[in-house]
This record gives C-alpha cells, sequence and structure tokens, in this order.
C-alpha cells in the first residue's frame, strides 16, 4: 500500500470545498491575540479536555458497529416531523418567543420580534461527502426557503453537523447576518458569505442585531473540518437577549463549571436549548449526558428549576452507541426529579415557552425497547447530587 492515496487527496489536489478554508491574515492575527488561544492552538476552559475518544478502540468499535447495536441507534418506523409551513410561523408569537426545533442542533428561535437561527443543518448528511456519513433519520421538517426571513444565523462550531456547508450557501443568497466563533468566519467567507455580514466572536464578546445582544459564552468542545486539525475555529455556547426574553443555545459542549458563570452574568432564561444526546463513555469531556445537561441547566437558571429546557443533538443523526431514543428518556427522568420543565417538540413543532408546551413523549411510538441504566441503585440520589464518575453509562457520543 505504499504510495496509495485516495483519488482526489494528492499532494497537489485542491482542498475540497467542504472543508472550508484555514483562518489567515488579520483573522489568524486576531486569533492569536485571543486570551483563549495558548500554545498555537485555542483552550477549554477547565484544563485538559479529551477529544478523542478514550479507552480501547476495539472496544469502542466492537460496541460501535455491533448489528443489535446498530439497530437501537435508529427508530423503527419513521419519525413523526411536524409539516411546519409558512402560515404556522408567519403570525407572530403571541408572547413574544417562539421556538422551532428543526432537528439536531438547529432551532429557529423568534425572540421580541427577531428571528435567530442556530445551526442549521438542511443537508442529508453530516459530512463532507455526499456518498458516505451519518445520514438523516428523518427528513427536514421545513424547507429551509419556507422559513420567511432571518435577521441573524447563530453557528456554535465548525463540525458538519452545526456547519452545514449546502445550508450556508443557500443562506448567503439572502440578507441575513451571520454571528460565529472567532475563525469560523473563514469557512464561510469561502461559501460566498460577504465579509460585512459576519459578526465573529470570541468569548464573551457580544454584538447587536436589530434589538437583539448576541453574546458568545464559553462551551468544552473542540473544533475542526478537514484531514489536518489546526484548532484554529473556536467554538461556543450563546447567549441572545432581546428587550423582553433571553435564550441560551449550548452548541456542542461537556459539562463544567462555566455554565454557573454564565447563568450568574446572562441568566435567569425564558428557555434554554441544551445539547444531551451524542454522549459516550468514550468522550465524556466534549459532550454531555442528559442528567449533565438537566444539572447544566439548573447552573444556568442559579441554581434552581426555571425556564424551559428543549432538548437538542438527539433524534437526527446517528452519532453514537446509545439507543436511539435513549436520550429523550433519561431527560424526562432527570428532569422530573429536578422539578424541571421540558419541551419535547417534535421536528419541526413551534411552540412557546410561555405557552402550552409539547410534553407527549413520541418517540415512544417509533422506538425500540430502551433499558434505563441510569436508574441503578448508584445514581438515584438525584440530579443535584449525582457525579460524572456514578453514571451507570448506556453508550453513545
Amino acid at each position: 500500500m505504499a504510495g496509495f492515496r485516495f483519488p482526489g487527496f494528492g499532494p497537489s489536489a485542491p482542498r475540497p470545498a467542504a472543508f472550508g478554508a484555514d483562518p489567515s491574515g488579520e483573522r489568524m492575527a486576531r486569533i492569536r491575540r485571543s486570551p483563549h488561544f495558548r500554545d498555537g492552538v485555542f483552550q477549554n476552559p477547565g484544563g485538559a479536555t479529551r477529544t478523542r475518544p478514550a479507552g480501547s478502540a476495539v472496544e469502542f468499535a466492537r460496541i460501535y458497529f455491533d448489528r443489535e447495536s446498530r439497530l437501537r441507534r435508529a427508530p423503527r418506523s419513521p419519525v413523526p416531523v411536524h409539516a411546519t409551513t409558512l402560515a404556522d410561523l408567519a403570525r407572530p408569537p403571541a408572547t413574544g418567543l417562539r421556538l422551532t426545533w428543526t432537528g439536531h442542533s438547529g432551532v429557529l428561535a423568534e425572540i421580541d420580534g427577531r428571528r435567530v437561527l442556530f445551526d442549521p443543518v438542511w443537508g442529508e448528511r453530516c459530512s463532507p461527502f455526499p456518498f458516505a456519513g451519518p445520514k438523516r433519520l428523518h427528513p427536514v421538517p421545513v424547507p429551509l426557503a419556507a422559513l420567511g426571513p432571518v435577521d441573524v444565523v447563530v453557528i456554535s462550531h465548525d463540525h458538519y453537523d452545526h456547519l452545514d456547508m449546502p445550508t450556508i450557501k443557500a443562506l448567503a443568497g439572502t440578507d441575513t447576518l451571520f454571528a460565529v466563533p472567532l475563525g469560523v468566519g473563514a469557512h464561510l467567507e469561502r461559501w460566498g458569505v460577504p465579509a460585512d455580514r459576519l459578526r465573529e466572536l470570541d468569548w464573551h464578546e457580544s454584538t447587536r442585531v436589530g434589538g437583539l445582544t448576541l453574546t458568545a459564552t464559553p462551551a468544552r468542545h473542540f473544533c475542526g473540518r478537514g484531514l489536518r486539525n489546526t484548532q484554529h475555529t473556536l467554538w461556543a455556547s450563546w447567549v441572545v437577549a432581546g428587550e423582553e426574553h433571553r435564550v441560551y443555545h449550548s452548541g456542542d459542549t461537556g459539562y463544567f463549571d462555566g455554565f454557573r458563570d454564565i447563568g450568574a452574568a446572562h441568566g435567569p432564561f425564558d428557555a434554554t436549548m441544551i445539547q444531551l444526546g451524542a454522549y459516550a463513555e468514550f468522550w465524556p469531556d466534549i459532550h454531555m449526558t442528559p442528567e449533565e445537561g438537566v444539572r447544566a441547566h439548573l447552573d444556568l437558571q442559579q441554581g434552581r428549576p426555571g425556564g424551559v429546557l428543549v432538548p437538542i443533538h438527539w433524534a437526527t443523526f446517528n452519532l453514537a452507541p446509545h439507543a436511539w431514543a435513549e436520550p429523550a428518556e433519561w431527560t424526562k427522568d432527570a428532569a422530573e426529579e429536578a422539578g424541571q420543565a421540558v419541551a419535547f417538540p417534535r421536528p419541526g413543532e413551534p411552540f412557546e415557552p410561555a405557552g402550552t408546551l409539547p410534553v407527549e413523549a413520541w418517540w415512544r411510538a417509533v422506538s425500540g425497547p430502551i433499558a434505563h441504566p441510569w436508574r441503578c441503585p448508584r445514581i438515584a440520589e438525584g440530579v443535584a447530587g449525582t457525579h460524572r464518575e456514578d453514571l451507570g453509562l448506556a453508550g453513545g457520543r
């Protein structure tokens, strides 16, 4: 095999467009000035963070590619997507805040007269290639064009399941603004987004869009799209505050003490959109379990139940060994134990956090049987007293 190269990936081959672009020039100079950039890479809060699977690669492969495991990681029948229409979204929210989960981490937030679209992924696969990589487990609930005008698109980081080139290219043809973490603008510019429509922020920096203030806040994750991961683009969670309402989007993150700081500085929130799917004992530092997601929400609400938790980063792509519907079941249990309100919308189902919440366990009708290992006696002490090392993890990234 010496000297073999995949077609199109020789040393002189052009960089695939889906890989985006590396920061350079003044953008790279700004990255080097960031207090969060050290030793040539962006650093996570809380010290060393494992960004690659821990433990045995053989054991991970055995679990991930096991036939029975693969069957558990997908719904058994079609996901009941809500057929969102332009009419659903044309009337203003009665309470001033409406959320529409579009699948995975995508959410349309209509807040105080403005429209914010988080992590939109309309592509069929979260991959640089149209023929390989995790494929959607349900169709998009609404055509991108049917969403109507969007004031600002917010991106949490540059992984393929959050930053989708076809979606960004389609949005580049509108007049929307883009708020992105430091360095991510290089990808968007390569895909046709003009520099004057980019708001590129370091952690704790803010920008104004209409009557909204958008603030990039810390997260515990990593970045990279190409074969060579330079760690030169930042990852972030986001706070969006209007005159009357405020919401939080976690992006991808492991649990860390910084949620309390974000809550103290910017909370409490009317709604939080929290990553709590695709977790695993193989990468505990960079994704949260549902128990940790509920704990993060409580931290953001200054230590007590409040607002509405919206689970994201589940149901749409098969990214981890856990059962497809396990994140919803575990979240439901953990939130009930904590006395925390949770919304469980079907993909595409608009709802208002101050109104009637969608709480039906709709996934049960299309899921296989779900084990409940988190109910084991070791972690029955309650959400607040549970620690990561005590979790009976059921798999998942």
